[in-house]
């Protein structure tokens, strides 16, 4: 009977969306992380910087090669047609080839509908109380077994990693088995966290020793440009990056780790400095004019010492005779009752950019072409903090 009513399955609307399901409820059980099951296209994946656990269709097998990679790395990379600003917090889980998972689940969908015939006495009244006890006890096994296949089928993760060829890096998380004192979710980080490639909160050496070269001689890193390490995949990764930043940078502070300025001035001073005092948390902006300062800088700062020369540019190619001009545009709606915050953040950014800068129902600045792309990134990273990337299209 059982094999009967296993060759009888339709594919479409039994076996797959059991498939779904069970796939689904095994990494939403206890999960600590958002979860997005299935995602259609790379479209359908918020570019957040949260970390995400993204679970690819039990239709599809991951091979490490081909297709499937190719998306995957797509899709880790552009949202659409635009370029992700975090790569970093995506997590991809997909399953390992072969017919063992579908094939568990078939046969648990033949012992239920079994189990139903007998009890709605479709198969007559010759099964008696152990027959039954029987049958109930294949339907348990058949779920375990099922369940079981999904930990072991989900053995590979892909994460975001510039130094790969196509910047995805594969983990093989081995054999896994459905228990009670563990997470799907759990298993993943588990193993991020063992490749050293995430962590709960960050230390002030961990920044110091990754301070990138070309800041050190001025010995301040701008809060936005260290937050973007943090999801592009340059540094480790954290489970909430703004809050942990936020946390950890009023505590560099206050213990003298690090120093925090804003406003910064032609002659290096800053409108606004703090180091070995508190500071609030609000303070603490992910913008291009927010710095976090290294010891020295932020001692000789506190002593009123003459700040040190910036560090002259290293010299390029000789310019052309009249300098190349782009434009970007900002357009869209905007709700009214953030035109405020939209002020504040990005016409600082456009102005900074260019000298013609025109602001009616469309933004546009006229800049110099090699600068384009680097704020386009920028503003595009605003209109997401604001929560209107989808409203505001960037030129």
């Amino acid at each position: 009977m059982v094999s009967d009513r296993r060759a009888s399955l339709d594919e479409e609307t039994e076996v797959l969306p059991t498939l779904r399901s069970l796939v689904q409820k095994e990494f939403e059980r206890g999960a600590s992380v958002p979860l997005l099951p299935f995602p259609a296209d790379g479209s359908a994946v918020a570019d957040s910087p949260k970390l995400t656990v993204l679970v690819t269709d039990p239709d599809v097998e991951w091979t490490g090669t081909g297709a499937v990679r190719e998306q995957i790395a797509e899709w880790t990379k552009q949202r659409g047609k635009s370029p992700r600003l975090y790569p970093g917090s995506l997590v991809w889980c997909g399953r390992k080839p072969g017919r063992d998972l579908r094939e568990k689940v078939e046969l648990l969908l033949a012992w239920r509908r079994v189990q139903k015939e007998i009890n709605e006495g479709v198969l007559g009244t010759e099964f008696d109380r152990s027959d039954r006890a029987d049958v109930q006890a294949k339907v348990v096994e058949a779920e375990t077994d099922a369940k079981d296949e999904v930990w072991a089928g989900y053995r590979f993760i892909m994460v975001a990693d510039n130094d790969e060829p196509d910047d995805l890096r594969v983990i093989d998380l081995g054999a896994g088995h459905s228990s009670g004192s563990e997470t799907l979710c759990g298993r993943v980080i588990g193993a991020l966290k063992s490749e050293a490639l995430l962590n709960e909160s960050v230390g002030a050496g961990y920044i110091d020793r990754n301070w990138p070269p070309a800041l050190k001689a001025s010995g301040a890193w701008s809060l936005l440009s260290l937050r973007q390490s943090f999801l592009d995949g340059s540094l480790t990764r954290l489970l909430d990056p703004d809050k942990v930043l936020r946390t950890k940078v009023v505590e560099f502070v206050d213990s003298g780790d690090f120093g925090l300025a804003s406003g910064k001035q032609p002659d290096g001073t800053y409108d606004r400095f703090w180091y070995e005092e508190a500071v609030s948390s609000d303070e603490v902006a992910f913008e291009a004019d927010v710095f976090l300062l290294k010891r020295d800088k932020a001692k000789a700062l506190k002593a009123g010492a003459p700040p040190p020369p910036e560090p002259p540019e290293p010299p390029g190619p000789e310019p052309p005779a009249g300098p190349t001009t782009s434009t970007v545009r900002v357009t869209g709606n905007i709700p009214p009752e953030i035109w405020n915050r939209l002020g504040t953040k990005l016409l600082p950014k456009l102005r900074s950019g260019g000298a013609e800068l025109e602001v009616g129902v469309d933004f546009s600045a006229t800049i110099r072409s090699d600068m384009a792309a680097g704020l386009t990134t920028e503003i595009r990273q605003i209109l997401e903090e604001l929560g209107i990337a989808d409203k505001v299209k960037v030129e």
